[in-house]
């Protein structure tokens, strides 16, 4: 082992979010690269904790070694009262995926207490390792968080586990929590636009919002899509992948996302996407393999869908280009590699690392 750090994370780990994954992928991955790297379980009610959670998370959190770094969850580094989190000794290195004040739905007085408490608590890190570029550049503009201090570690994808065998008619794959930043609603009412043509559709994802969720079948069902259109819920690993297998589309409307590390499966199993225009959804999905269109208009995403389905010779260059945008994105491993050299900073063992905006480069699809 080259190193020592903990990792502080709420909840169950094998939760079905990209936030879950890149954390579970982390910590499995900074094993694997020699830091000897503590799991550390903490309740399931944050971003929202009790007191006596708090009482608790802090309790926890302060018997480890406070001469190793600690790695915080976004929902405990965004969420723990500045207070709190400024008691620990240890060095601390935040993980935002993307502000929690962002999130959709919130009362404007919890999305000031948001904002407030991860602005605070931002300028208790020793690092803060992020997504992406522009949940960086947000950080630095909106929170005022030293650029210094951040990091960009990519998440990192795993080879496609199948043979692409496109159904016929053409399966126009979701895959996505059902929560309303994710958009299932909007593609549904885009889908409704494009009942002439022939397709079917797989909404996948696992129920996060109870209201949203149950919203959700009896729009397909006033919509005419009940039987076009699945929504296939919480799903198995082998039968998801055969779903990508299947897939002629990705398609996600979503109206934000900090990163969104399903449209790099996408691109691994060589789909074009259909997506919007929003947050860091430009900066993943390249141009040649995705059409992205306003967040919020299902007019705008009928039509690109459309398109794509219609014109199949465009369609065949996007899945060129996915593929070969897909064969080069990072490995996990190298995801744990940047994580790995800011603990070593953190701790004093290397030089500081270039600050700001660090990203894997990834080789733009070539024709």
């Amino acid at each position: 082992m080259t190193g020592h750090a903990a990792f502080a994370i709420p909840g169950d780990l094998d939760t079905v979010t990209g936030g879950y994954l890149y954390e579970k992928r982390l910590l499995e991955g900074l094993r694997e690269v020699g830091v000897d790297t503590t799991y550390v379980p903490l309740g399931d009610s944050f971003p929202d904790p009790s007191e006596e959670e708090v009482d608790a998370t802090l309790a926890a959190l302060q018997e480890l070694d406070p001469s190793h770094p600690l790695i915080l969850d976004g929902f405990v580094f965004g969420a723990m009262p500045t207070a709190a989190l400024a008691r620990l000794r240890a060095p601390i290195v935040g993980v935002v995926h993307h502000p929690l004040a962002h999130e959709e739905g919130l009362s404007p007085e919890r999305r000031e207490y948001l904002f407030t408490t991860e602005r605070d608590n931002l300028q208790l890190a020793a690092a803060v390792l992020v997504p992406s570029p522009h949940t960086a550049r947000i950080l630095v503009a909106e929170y005022g968080a030293d650029p210094a201090s951040i990091t960009v570690a990519r998440p990192g994808t795993d080879p496609a586990r199948g043979v692409s065998r496109q159904s016929a008619p053409p399966l126009i794959l979701s895959v996505g929590i059902q929560h309303p930043r994710k958009g299932h609603d909007l593609l549904m009412r885009a889908l409704a636009r494009i009942t002439d043509l022939d397709w079917h559709a797989e909404i996948v994802g696992t129920p996060w919002d109870q209201g949203f969720s149950a919203s959700l079948p009896r729009l397909r069902d006033d919509l005419g899509l009940a039987g076009r259109v699945r929504l296939a819920g919480g799903i198995g690993d082998d039968e998801l992948d055969g779903l990508w297998a299947q897939a002629s589309v990705f398609a996600l409307a979503t109206r934000y996302e900090g990163y969104g590390l399903v449209f790099d499966e996408a691109l691994a199993w060589g789909l074009p996407i259909v997506s919007c225009d929003t947050g860091a959804v430009p900066e993943t999905v390249p141009r040649e393999a995705g059409v992205l269109v306003p967040p919020g208009d299902p007019a705008a995403f009928a039509a690109a869908l459309r398109d794509l389905l219609t014109d199949h010779e465009r369609r065949e260059r996007m899945t060129r280009a996915a593929r070969a945008a897909g064969a080069a994105l990072p490995s996990w491993l190298d995801t744990a590699r940047v994580a790995q050299r800011v603990l070593e900073a953190v701790t004093g063992r290397s030089p500081t690392p270039r600050s700001a905006f660090i990203d894997f480069e990834v080789p733009k699809p070539q024709h």
